[in-house]
C-alpha cells in the first residue's frame, strides 16, 4: 500500500500510551484493565465483612483479632478486554486514494497494536456491502497482530457499503467487554446510527472515527465539472451528474458537510459514544496523541 505508516518506528512511539476503557465493562480475566470489581490480583482495594459462603481464605485474622469479627481482604480486578474495529472498505475509503487508505489502515494498526500491547484481544471486521469479513479471527498477542497486519496493508476498497447490516449483523460482537470502533467517512445513505444504537444496547463502547481528505472537507472546484460517484458502478447512475460549481454550490456543501460532522458529533454525545473527525492532511500521530486523548479513548 502506497506511503504506509506500519514500521517498526510508528509502533514503538504508540508503547507510550493505552486505551482508557470504562471501567463498568466486564471483559475476561487476565488482563490489565482495572474495573469496578473485586477480583484476584495482588493489589489490595477494601474489606467487607465475611458473609455466609464466601471463601475463608480471604479472611483476615489480623483483623479478627482486634474486632472479634470476620473481614475479607478484596482486592482489584483486572479484566481482558475485546477491540473490535470495523473498516468501511467502500470505494470512497480509498480506491482512488492510497494516502487515505493508507491513513485508514494506520489508525486501524495503531488501535490494534494498542489492545496487544496491553493484554486485551483485538478482531479487524472488514465492512463490504451488507457484511462484514473478520479474515484474522480473535488476535492474542503481538506475533498474531503483526501476522494479520502484514495482509491489512493489502487491502482493497470497492463499491459500496452498509454501516447498519454490516455491524448489526456481524458474528460475535461481544457484550459488555470492551471498545468498538467504526472508522468511515460516514458518506453513506445507510443508517449508521442505528449501528451505534446496536452497539450501545450491547453495552459496547463505542468510537467512531470519521476520516476525509482535504478535497473531501474543502473542495477548491469551480466551473463546469462531471462529478463522479466512487461508489457507483453505472455511469448513468442517479448520483453522478454534470453541474457548474459557483459560490453559492461551495456554501451549500459546506453547510451540508458542517450539519454532518454535527451531527455524527451530537449522536455520539447522546449515546455516550467517543467520535473524531480527522482529515488526511493532518499527521497521523497528531490524530493518535491528541484526538484520541481529547475524547478520553487514550491515556
Amino acid at each position: 500500500m502506497k506511503g504506509s505508516y506500519l514500521n517498526d518506528e510508528f509502533f514503538s512511539r504508540l508503547e507510550t500510551l493505552s486505551l482508557e476503557l470504562r471501567a463498568d465493562l466486564a471483559g475476561f480475566f487476565g488482563g490489565k484493565h482495572l474495573v469496578r470489581t473485586y477480583g484476584q490480583t495482588v493489589e489490595f482495594a477494601d474489606y467487607r465483612e465475611y458473609m455466609l459462603g464466601d471463601d475463608i481464605r480471604r479472611i483476615d485474622w489480623n483483623l479478627y483479632s482486634r474486632f472479634e469479627k470476620f473481614f475479607l481482604k478484596l482486592f482489584t480486578d483486572e479484566r481482558q478486554m475485546h477491540t473490535q474495529i470495523f473498516i468501511d472498505t467502500s470505494a470512497s475509503m480509498g480506491k482512488h486514494n492510497p494516502e487515505k487508505a493508507a491513513y485508514v489502515v494506520g489508525i486501524a494498526a495503531a488501535l490494534g497494536y494498542l489492545s496487544v500491547h496491553n493484554m486485551d484481544k483485538v478482531s479487524f471486521k472488514l465492512i463490504s456491502g451488507e457484511k462484514s469479513e473478520d479474515p484474522f479471527g480473535t488476535i492474542v498477542g503481538k506475533r498474531a497482530f503483526f501476522d494479520a497486519i502484514s495482509s491489512l496493508e493489502e487491502l482493497s476498497f470497492d463499491g459500496e457499503c452498509d454501516l447498519r447490516s454490516s455491524i448489526i449483523n456481524a458474528p460475535n460482537v461481544g457484550n459488555n467487554d470492551g471498545l468498538t470502533v467504526i472508522i468511515s467517512d460516514f458518506f453513506t445513505d445507510s443508517d449508521w446510527k442505528k449501528a451505534v444504537d446496536y452497539l450501545c444496547y450491547k453495552k459496547r463502547q463505542v468510537l467512531l472515527v470519521q476520516v476525509m481528505t482535504l478535497e473531501e472537507r474543502d473542495p477548491l472546484y469551480t466551473g463546469r465539472v462531471n462529478l463522479i460517484d466512487s461508489e457507483s458502478v453505472d455511469v448513468a447512475d442517479d448520483k453522478n451528474m454534470k453541474m457548474k460549481i459557483d459560490r453559492a454550490s461551495q456554501n451549500a456543501y459546506e453547510a451540508a458537510m458542517r450539519e454532518l460532522v454535527g451531527d455524527l458529533h451530537q449522536f455520539c454525545n447522546s449515546r455516550g459514544a467517543a467520535f473524531v473527525s480527522v482529515c488526511t492532511d493532518q499527521p497521523i500521530e497528531r490524530m493518535l496523541f491528541k484526538e484520541l486523548l481529547k475524547v478520553g479513548i487514550m491515556g
